[in-house]
């Protein structure tokens, strides 16, 4: 049995406001080399244990990722980011 260190969960957020997790069995580093590969392919194939699911990269607005993939540096990307929540929202004094 794999350790859950080497799995990655993965949310996509598609255009038409749908989402769908997956766990899927690479190290958040093995996936985040990959990432870039992943994002020009015109499909995603996810082979689960009863069913294949094809992702339509293009109809993928926003990708989430756990654990972070604090490695991923440079241009357009902000470390120590907070999301602001209903809850969070002006609670800075």
């Amino acid at each position: 049995m794999q350790s859950q260190d080497s799995f990655t969960e993965v949310t996509f957020h598609y255009v038409n406001g749908e989402s769908e997790s997956f766990e899927i069995p690479l190290t958040p580093e093995t996936f985040q080399q990959q990432l870039s590969d992943l994002l020009n392919q015109p499909w995603l194939t996810m082979h689960l244990f009863d069913k294949t699911v094809l992702i339509c990269t293009a109809q993928i607005m926003k990708i989430e990722v756990k654990p972070p993939l604090t490695e991923i540096q440079g241009t357009g990307v902000f470390p120590d980011t907070l999301r602001v929540t209903a809850l969070t929202h002006g609670a800075k004094a």
